[in-house]
């Protein structure tokens, strides 16, 4: 892992995760990108007659833009670190998106609020749509670790043929760090299958792989994502990861309102890879 993209807006969650991809490039001697993007108000762009903002005005406010930028950097990250940073005339989600590309990031860690449907809807919308879409590995980051670590890693999957891709980038990263990994299959009444036979599919999907540390577990609840969040909660998960695609929502593994559940209510670090 070479490249870390962190987008910034100065909220407390983009503050969560610029330290998460702080404690990420001391381990991989990873370069750190900043990217603060502005949706400015046409007038700020079109200098032209009729204008609100003058040029002096919008070169004012760009200053201070970088200087916010600048402190953000110098309270997180140390100067030995590698961090640069990007201020861009672009819209969240296209922008992010373009500079991923630009840098050829290896990961996007994004913060994300979104506790109510109504900041969900309004807050959250722009780390959706770049988890739906991005086609490189998202980590999204809710709450701050303040002791960070990737010891423990939940993969939960169905553990079918198209989800082997996903897998081989997930023990990718695993093995980057030397994490234990948790393999996490969840049975529910209306989808249940025998512990025996469950534990046999688990381990024919991943006998290709060069998996480090791993443990496969058949965990009974009453639904998928409170299956997945309390198994993560009493092995003290310090990441969950999923697989993505690009139609709806987060996880390619379940339905979508599981999914947008899990998403909101699950305060772990989740990490998708889109399929």
């Amino acid at each position: 892992m070479k490249k870390i993209l962190v987008p910034i807006d100065f909220s407390k969650p983009s503050e969560y995760a610029a330290k998460m991809a702080a404690q990420i490039a001391k381990k991989t001697n990873a370069t750190v990108y900043l990217i603060h993007l502005i949706e400015l108000p046409k007038g700020v762009v079109d200098m032209g007659a009729g204008s609100r903002f003058s040029i002096p005005e919008s070169m004012l406010y760009l200053r201070k833009v970088r200087e916010k930028v600048l402190d953000f950097k110098e309270g997180i990250f140390s100067d030995a670190m590698d961090v640069k940073y990007f201020i861009k005339l672009n819209n969240p989600f296209e922008g992010i998106q373009k500079y991923a590309d630009k840098i050829d990031a290896d990961i996007i860690i994004m913060g994300s609020k979104g506790h109510s449907e109504f900041e969900e809807m309004i807050i959250g919308s722009n780390t959706e749509k770049v988890v739906r879409s991005s086609k490189r590995p998202v980590i999204v980051v809710k709450k701050d670790s303040k002791k960070f670590k990737l010891k423990n890693l939940v993969f939960a999957s169905n553990f079918k043929e198209e989800n082997k891709e996903v897998f081989g980038k997930f023990v990718d990263f695993a093995n980057t760090f030397n994490s234990k990994v948790h393999l996490l299959k969840v049975n529910t009444p209306a989808n249940f299958q025998g512990t025996s036979e469950a534990k046999q599919k688990v381990k024919e999907f991943t006998q290709d792989f060069d998996l480090k540390k791993y443990k496969i577990n058949i965990y009974s609840d009453v639904s998928v994502e409170k299956g997945i969040q309390n198994f993560s909660r009493e092995v003290n998960a310090d990441l969950i990861a999923l697989s993505t695609h690009g139609r709806s929502g987060l996880a390619h593994l379940f339905t979508g309102s599981v999914t947008k559940n899990l998403s909101k209510n699950a305060l772990k670090p989740m990490l998708t890879i889109k399929v």
